[in-house]
This record gives C-alpha cells, structure tokens and sequence, in this order.
C-alpha cells in the first residue's frame, strides 16, 4: 500500500483514537497524565492531516506536466443533470485522492409533463430520512463504454443502500459511514465499480455501479457504447448516480486526474442538463474507436455508491 494511501486512514484511525480518549477522560479518569491520552494523541491527529494536505497538493500536478481533456464519448443515454462537476471548480470534489480532480457526478434527470412533480425526489431536510433506490430514475440505467477500451478491474459484490438525501442522512454518510469506507480502502469509497483502459496513459473509471449489473470482467475489451454495467448506490453515494473521472493510473492510490470532454455534450457545469440520443450512442459504438485493436467482448456478469460522491 502507498503512503498516500497510509496516511489517510492513519489521520482517521487517529481521530478515532482520540475521541475515544475523550470520551473516556469524560466518563472516568484514564490512567496516566492528561497529556499522553489528549494532547499526544492530538498532535499525532495534526502531523496527519498536515501529512495528508501534503500529499493531496503533490497530487495536483500531473505526471509530466499539464494536459489537455481527453474527448470521449458520454457514459449514458437519455437526459441527466451534473453534479460536483470540474467545469465550476477543481478539484470538483475537494480532493485529489483516487485520481477524481475532474471527476463529475451526473443523476438522471428525466422531463416530466407539465404540473407533474419532477421524477427525481427532491432532498429533503428531515423525512423522508432515507429513500428504496427504485423512487431514483437513475437506478438501473445503462452505463457505457466511452471509447473502446480494455477492462482493468470490474467490481461487483456491494450492496446498493438506501439512499441519504435528507440532511440528517447526509451528515451519517459524511460524518460517520463515510469516515469507515475510506479507512476500509478506496474499494469500498467506489463501491461496485469498472475501471477501463483507454490508451495511451489514460483510464476510465465508473463508480457506484449496480450489485451484480456488471457485463464486463477484467481483460475484456469493449466497444464505444457498449453496455458495461448499471447505475447503483453502492460506496460513498448519497442517491443513485454515476461518478465517473479519468486518470493517468489504474491504482486509485497512485492515480492522478486527468480532464475529459464528451462528445457533443462537452463538460456540463453544476445543476446543467444534457440529453444524450440513444442513436448518438449507437453511432459511437459502430465508430472505430481511439483506442486500436479493441474489438467486442463481454461476459455476463452493479449498482453502488462511488468515492467522495455526493
């Protein structure tokens, strides 16, 4: 494991360390002088995070210098609304980590008759604290290939939860269920999720993905616009939805962003929708792809909630 990768999770297993210690200087007297159960273990929470911010900055600078936004093709069909999205600001998430400096969240957005209430639920501040991912139009759609490419790594296996778009739901997946992915490792911060290969030093990866929705495995290839896997609620996701980035490494750890620009969508900015033709995709996919020698392949084989997503 990398020490970008160490360092995190020590901050957090340090937090907790700490407030455990609190709390126990608070219910009964703990052994030993109040410096070594506070202030020890607070100043070790400090060189963390100052460890951790370090670290984050370095992973700002690409690899050999700036580059510019690799053109592929669009990850879905149909019309959705972007979220967290690198066109309003980078990092778009607030961190480098896993590679996601231009990483977008997009929700599927579909239009609605005139009077009828839109078919996305909205977020709530108190009830319905949580939400079945079926009330989601985003849950189960079809994610796809956006060039032709090569399966890294497909992940299946999490379960999609319920969803935490109310405040108190929020604050639980930021403050405490989030907290314990990201010391588990960025696996369980993606949840169910794809990761393909390019070409030339670039790889996509799709998070969040559908329990046992995936169509791919590792060392398949795949054509632009071919179906990998289905949008889900698994890993660090508040409501069914799709994070997707690109980066120049397949390691989560090691991987820094890279920016992206869809075909005839372009980088849609927060609260922005775009609709996606369903022949458009079809076009892409009879298209010979960017990536050479890839050619169609696929096994049967989810749905999630992806690192850092809201």
């Amino acid at each position: 494991m990398s020490v970008r990768a160490v360092v995190p999770v020590a901050m957090r297993l340090s937090w907790m360390v700490l407030f455990a210690l609190m709390i126990g200087e608070f219910v009964t007297d703990l052994p030993g002088p109040g410096w070594a159960t506070t202030f020890l273990p607070a100043m070790t929470v400090l060189a963390l995070m100052v460890a951790t911010m370090a670290l984050q900055a370095r992973a700002a600078a690409p690899r050999g210098g700036p580059r510019p936004p690799v053109e592929v093709d669009p990850p879905v069909t149909g019309r959705w609304s972007a979220l967290n999205s690198p066109a309003d600001k980078v990092p778009s998430h607030g961190t480098h980590v896993y590679g996601q400096t231009y990483a977008i969240d997009i929700v599927a957005d579909p239009e609605t008759a005139e009077g009828e209430p839109p078919a996305r639920p909205a977020f709530r501040r108190l009830w319905p604290l949580f939400r079945r991912n079926h009330a989601f139009p985003a849950f189960g759609a079809p994610l796809l290939a956006v060039a032709d490419a090569t399966v890294v790594r497909a992940s299946d296996g999490l379960r999609d939860h319920l969803s935490r778009n109310s405040l108190l739901g929020l604050i639980y997946l930021m403050l405490i269920e989030g907290n314990v992915r990201s010391i588990a490792g960025a696996h369980r911060v993606i949840g169910n999720h794809v990761i393909l290969d390019l070409g030339d030093g670039t790889y996509a990866v799709y998070a969040h993905a559908q329990r046992g929705s995936l169509r791919v495995k590792a060392g398949d290839t795949v054509r632009a616009g071919q179906q990998i896997a289905r949008c889900g609620n698994s890993g660090n996701s508040s409501e069914p939805h799709l994070h997707v980035h690109l980066m120049d490494s397949p390691d989560l750890d090691d991987a820094r962003g890279v920016p992206f620009t869809w075909r005839g969508v372009g980088v849609p900015a927060n609260g922005e929708t775009f609709t996606v033709d369903e022949a458009e995709a079809r076009v892409a996919k009879a298209r010979p792809g960017d990536v050479g020698g890839a050619g169609e392949q696929a096994a049967p084989a989810r749905p999630g909630d992806v690192g850092g997503a809201g």
